[in-house]
């Protein structure tokens, strides 16, 4: 990633409210972009957004993304050069509870998004955000290559294999990349494992399941310790992101396609060795249990084959699980005390960054 690319660029951002969303936009201001960022008002209470006073320094407009005429107004006033979308309905567990919102806001709000673009002639480059559960997942050993089918059990895995099929869509009829010299629009969409990190407060995921726990002495409920996930610190996809969005404006023709981004093979972990690694970590007695109750469908093995991002992006995965993990314990700890969360999560994408 080049530093000096960024300085001055106009990014319009969706979801920045949201975990990974917010971890952008503190990096991006920290790249000296001029950021605008788009969606809802942050879902948990507390929220990284809120903690890290991630709105100071950028444009933040509290909106939904299913709302196309007023996306539309604000992208075209705003007049971005780079578009990330981010804004979605992101857990599993909750689209079963609400199918229809999951599928309006992550497939209607793709829809949304481009037709806004179409509107908007200062756009080059576009980086759709899904998700490694856009893939028709077949239990298997081996890694999913981006040129696997679509598919997804729950409706939150489908809704983002559905994104990816708009992506598609949109692209080959109306920004194919063998007419780019017509149009000059770049997109690609970009696939990410499990992401981890500081400041998570979702409801039903792992790690912010943890860190509530562990804060508040008691036990961890752990409902599937043997499930396999590509873990990865936060940071890990949106490097690649920012990376993949770089190349898009320079060589928008060569790039328009979609990327894995994962972790190495052997950070693809089970649920059982996150918690005792995280319990470890953490210290001060911090313990797990095993949950019993009967559990909703999710995927017991995934994984990702990001060989084509390592040839061709020469994007690397920079952090190991058990750092991701210790940076997760600092974080938190940090905030615990009442530290600037701001400024800690600026230390972490510069410790980040200056890996080699």
């Amino acid at each position: 990633m080049n530093r000096a690319f960024w300085r001055g660029k106009r990014i319009m951002l969706t979801g920045h409210t949201g975990f990974k969303g917010s971890w952008l936009s503190i990096w991006l201001k920290s790249l000296d972009a001029e950021v605008l960022g788009y969606a809802l008002a942050p879902s948990t209470n507390p929220s990284l957004f809120e903690v890290a006073k991630v709105g100071h320094g950028m444009a933040s407009v509290v909106a939904d993304i299913r709302d196309l005429a007023y996306l539309q107004k604000v992208m075209v006033d705003y007049q971005p050069e780079i578009v990330i979308h981010m804004a979605a309905q992101p857990l599993v567990r909750y689209s079963y509870l609400d199918p229809v919102g999951t599928y309006s806001t992550n497939v209607m709000g793709t829809v949304n998004l481009f037709e806004a673009i179409r509107q908007t002639k200062s756009v080059k480059a576009v980086v759709n955000v899904t998700s490694d559960k856009c893939y028709e997942n077949r239990e298997w050993a081996w890694g999913y290559r981006e040129n696997e089918a679509m598919g997804g059990f729950d409706p939150y895995s489908s809704s983002k294999g559905c994104s990816e099929l708009v992506t598609a869509a949109y692209r080959n009829s109306y920004f194919n990349p063998g007419q780019y010299e017509k149009h000059g629009v770049a997109i690609a969409s970009g696939r990410a494992g499990n992401v981890i990190g500081g400041g998570d407060w979702a409801e039903d995921r792992l790690i912010p399941d943890m860190m509530r726990a562990i804060s508040s002495g008691n036990s961890v409920n752990i409902r599937s310790p043997k499930s396999i996930r590509p873990w990865q610190h936060v940071l890990e996809p949106l490097s690649g992101y920012l990376l993949l969005a770089e190349k898009l404006y320079l060589d928008g023709a060569n790039y328009s396609e979609a990327w894995n981004f994962g972790p190495n093979d052997d950070d693809t972990k089970s649920v059982e060795w996150i918690a005792d690694n995280l319990t470890r970590a953490w210290g001060e007695g911090a313990s797990w249990h095993l949950e019993y109750s009967t559990q909703v469908h999710e995927a017991q093995y995934l994984k990702l084959d990001c060989s084509k991002a390592k040839t061709q992006l020469e994007w690397v995965s920079k952090w190991s699980l058990i750092k991701a993990i210790d940076q997760i314990c600092i974080w938190h700890k940090a905030h615990i005390a009442g530290a600037d969360m701001h400024e800690i999560s600026l230390q972490q994408i510069g410790q980040y960054e200056m890996t080699s």
